[in-house]
């Protein structure tokens, strides 16, 4: 379904967002749910984790994570974000991963394990947040528990324990706010939906948000288990919809403003994006998965990357798109798919060079984001690492 074809009303104000329910196998099948001038509410950030204690049972001393935290001089304290991952000892038959993040880490007592002079307990307090996607609720038999932290430099995790503590606690799960779909024309079948004396669970809705040339920016996903209607604030036949439980895949609240010039098409002038932090670049990158792209497999040349805004990741990736494929396109959203691009596709293939002004700066300010599983090298070593291993040609200035 071409989002342009259902971008026009005869209104005062622009169709903004389009309520599709995509089919997951032919876009074309896609139907239309409705169509709205604007949504209240989608741009939030989650809020902190609620803080729970943790206690690290059978920490060996020889592990980075004990040497830091029991034999530094002086020990460390505040370990920041991390990964703890359970494994199973046997992974063929035993079954898979389980994955949890903790948040703002703090070590709060540490003492040798009883019973075991060449082991450490450490209780520490952080907010957990599991990763159900990849995980199962089923323990291995004989489960293996790794710690990573990136403020921990070296080779494969920080550490590892026989077992933690107040791991496997329930936790509740928070509301997300409401969100307000407003001048919403509905279509037949949301129509039917609203007229349901109960709504039954079913698939979510994907909402389509628009630029002003009803090309579709991106995609959310948001949950329809829980909707109120009442006659729309911008009059007419409209109607506003508040869907109460939309779930939790919405953008957040840095990504407000970079919408705002993407609203305008997709961007034609280079380094636009630099202005924005951290949080506002990601979203930029987010929305540089629509491309443009070029002729499949497009090889040699030179390309000069501008290094002045390189200071974390998403600026090294947004600059690296820029520099071979301009404004408004990715070359990689991580350095997996960077990867990826490297190989083949719609896209700039070695052989080829890059030339990257004010490589420096980049230097400087990925030194402490530091791939422990990549042998330790910066973010910044890194990127240039795959680059040139994969056959570019790589000229830092």
């Amino acid at each position: 379904m071409r989002s342009e074809e259902h971008a026009g009303w005869e209104r005062d104000f622009p169709v903004r967002y389009l309520l599709v329910r995509e089919d997951a196998h032919e876009v074309e099948d896609d139907v239309p749910w409705g169509r709205c001038a604007e949504v209240e509410g989608l741009f939030t950030d989650p809020p902190p984790l609620p803080r729970e204690v943790l206690t690290l049972r059978g920490c060996p001393r020889e592990s980075l994570l004990v040497r830091a935290v029991a034999d530094g001089v002086p020990p460390v304290r505040l370990l920041g974000d991390g990964t703890l991952s359970i494994e199973p000892s046997n992974p063929s038959n035993d079954g898979p991963h389980r994955f949890w993040e903790l948040e703002d880490m703090v070590v709060l007592a540490q003492w040798p394990t009883p019973g075991d002079p060449g082991c450490v307990d450490i209780v520490v307090g952080t907010g957990i947040r599991e990763d159900h996607f990849w995980s199962t609720k089923r323990l291995p038999s004989s489960p293996l528990f790794d710690l990573w932290f990136p403020s921990i430099r070296g080779d494969g995790p920080s550490g590892g324990c026989r077992s933690v503590d107040g791991l496997f606690t329930p936790r509740p799960q928070r509301p997300t706010p409401s969100v307000h779909l407003i001048g919403c024309e509905p279509a037949a079948p949301l129509l039917d939906l609203l007229r349901r004396p109960a709504l039954q669970e079913g698939d979510p809705i994907t909402l389509r948000c628009l630029d002003r040339h009803g090309r579709t920016m991106t995609r959310y996903r948001l949950g329809l288990d829980t909707v109120e209607a009442r006659p729309s604030v911008l009059g007419g036949a409209l109607i506003d919809v508040t869907v109460t439980d939309p779930g939790d895949d919405r953008p957040t609240r840095a990504a407000r403003a970079v919408w705002e010039v993407w609203s305008e098409g997709v961007p034609t002038r280079p380094n636009q994006w630099a202005r924005f932090d951290a949080g506002g670049r990601t979203a930029w990158l987010a929305l540089t998965r629509i491309g443009p792209y070029v002729a499949d497999g497009l090889s040699g040349g030179t390309y000069h990357l501008d290094g002045e805004h390189v200071t974390d990741r998403a600026g090294l990736l947004l600059a690296l798109g820029e520099a071979l494929l301009g404004p408004g396109a990715h070359y990689g959203t991580c350095l997996d798919s960077v990867q990826d691009s490297l190989c083949g596709g719609l896209s700039v293939v070695p052989p080829f060079t890059l030339v990257w002004h004010q490589a420096a700066i980049a230097r400087r300010a990925l030194a402490e984001d530091v791939l422990h599983h990549l042998g330790g090298r910066s973010y910044f070593e890194e990127s240039v690492h795959l680059l040139r291993e994969r056959g570019v040609t790589v000229v830092l200035e």
